[in-house]
C-alpha cells in the first residue's frame, strides 16, 4: 500500500514525504486519488436521492392460443379413418371437411331413430284408443294409465334418438355409413394427430377419445404471465405489454393486459395475468416461453443509477466518497449494497447499504476498482 501511495503522490505532483515522516496507510477497501485525477478520469459523483422507479414489472410467461380462436377437434363416433382431407398448415373455412370416418355408430343412430319413431306412433295410437275406451267406460283406468305412460316413454326415446341423429346428420353419408369430420371455425390446421386406417374412439362411446385436429387463428395470441403477489396491486387491466421470445431476440411484440386472475397459485404465490398480443406474422407459437414486461405506475424510492453498480464476485458494490486525507487526497470506499433489479429502468431501488445524501461514483467506478 505504501508504494501505491507514493505513485499517487507522484501523479499528483506532490512533494515526497520526508524520510522521517511515515506514509499514510490506505485502508483495504478504499481508493485515494487527487482532485486532478478525478477530473482527468472524468469521475462523476452524485448524492443518493429518491427517484421515480418501477415503471415496468418484468416476469416470465408462456404463449398460448386465444381460446375463442382455437378448436380442438374430436370424433363423435367410433370407427376407422378412411380419408384425410386437411393437412397441417392449410387454412380452412368453417364447415370444411377434415377427415372421413367409417363408423357403425352412424347406422345405429339412424336405426335407433327409425325404431323410436315407430314406437312413438304405436304408443300414440294405443294411448288414444285407451283414452276413448276409458271415456266410454269400456276400458279400465289401469290400462289407460299404462298406455299414457308408454306413450310418454316413447316420446322421450324418440327425442333422444332424434337429437343424436341430428348431431351426426351434418357429416353423415347414409349409404356407406361414413361420418365426415368438419372444421368448427375458420383458421389454420395447426396439428393433425391421425392417419388413414387408424381406429378412433368416439367422444360419446365412453372411451378415451383423442384430439384428431387442432385448428387455430394465430393473428392474435395470449401471453400468460406469472406475476408475484408483491407486484400484483400495480398491474392493471389495459396496461401496455411488451413480449420477447428466445427465437426472435431483436423483436418486441406489443399487447395489452386484458385479464388479471382473482386467485394466487398456493405454491408459487403468483397470479396469472393474461395479455393479448398482436402476432401478424405468426412468429409467436403456442407453448413458447416468453419474457413479459408490463407497464405499471412509477413509485418514489431511494435509488441509485444502474451505471454506478459494479459486480465483484457474488457481490454488488458501489464506491462512496467519504472525505479527504490530511494531504488533500479524495477517499472513496468500496461498499456492498443490495438493490431491487426486478423494477428495471435507469435506476434501481435500494434495499440495503446506503443512506440518502451519501455521495456515490456514478461514472468511472471501474477505474477505482482497479486500484484496490
Amino acid at each position: 500500500m505504501r508504494s501505491a501511495w507514493f505513485a499517487l503522490m507522484l501523479l499528483a505532483g506532490c512533494p515526497h514525504p520526508k524520510e522521517d515522516e511515515p506514509a499514510p496507510e490506505v485502508h483495504a477497501n478504499e481508493a485515494w486519488i487527487t482532485p486532478k485525477q478525478v477530473q482527468e478520469a472524468q469521475l462523476q459523483v452524485q448524492p443518493v436521492a429518491a427517484q421515480d422507479v418501477g415503471g415496468v414489472v418484468a416476469t416470465s410467461g408462456r404463449i398460448t392460443f386465444d381460446d375463442l380462436k382455437v378448436s380442438h377437434v374430436f370424433s363423435p363416433v367410433t370407427g376407422r379413418v378412411v380419408r384425410i382431407m386437411a393437412q397441417p398448415g392449410e387454412r380452412v373455412k368453417k364447415g370444411a371437411p377434415l377427415a372421413a370416418i367409417e363408423s357403425p355408430d352412424v347406422g345405429t343412430a339412424f336405426s335407433d331413430l327409425a325404431k323410436a319413431q315407430a314406437d312413438l306412433v304405436a304408443g300414440e295410437h294405443e294411448y288414444k284408443r285407451q283414452k276413448e275406451l276409458y271415456g266410454e267406460h269400456a276400458g279400465s283406468q289401469k290400462d289407460y294409465e299404462a298406455a299414457q305412460g308408454n306413450f310418454e316413454k316413447a316420446k322421450a326415446e324418440y327425442e333422444r334418438a332424434r337429437r343424436k341423429a341430428k348431431m351426426f346428420r351434418a357429416g353423415v353419408d347414409n349409404v356407406n355409413q361414413e361420418y365426415t369430420l368438419r372444421a368448427l371455425i375458420d383458421g389454420e390446421v395447426v396439428s393433425r394427430n391421425v392417419n388413414p386406417g387408424v381406429e378412433v374412439q368416439g367422444q360419446y362411446s365412453g372411451g378415451n377419445a383423442i384430439e384428431l385436429f387442432t385448428i387455430g387463428e394465430l393473428d392474435t395470441v395470449w401471453a400468460m404471465a406469472d406475476v408475484f403477489e408483491v407486484d400484483l396491486a400495480r398491474v392493471k387491466q389495459g396496461a401496455r405489454v411488451m413480449v420477447r421470445v428466445v427465437a426472435y431476440p431483436k423483436d418486441a411484440f406489443e399487447g395489452v393486459v386484458d385479464w388479471v386472475s382473482g386467485t394466487l397459485d398456493p405454491v408459487s404465490r403468483t397470479a396469472k395475468v393474461r395479455c393479448r398480443i398482436k402476432n401478424p406474422l405468426h412468429q409467436l407459437k403456442p407453448e413458447m416461453y416468453a419474457t413479459v414486461s408490463i407497464s405499471v405506475a412509477e413509485r418514489r424510492a431511494l435509488a441509485i443509477p444502474r451505471d454506478a453498480i459494479l459486480r465483484l464476485s457474488d457481490q454488488t458494490i458501489v464506491f462512496v466518497e467519504i472525505g479527504k486525507t490530511p494531504a488533500g487526497l479524495l477517499r472513496f470506499e468500496r461498499r456492498p449494497v443490495a438493490v431491487d433489479e426486478e423494477d428495471g429502468g435507469d435506476f434501481f431501488p435500494l434495499t440495503r447499504g446506503l443512506n440518502a445524501g451519501e455521495r456515490i461514483v456514478t461514472s468511472g467506478a471501474v477505474l477505482l476498482s482497479g486500484m484496490l
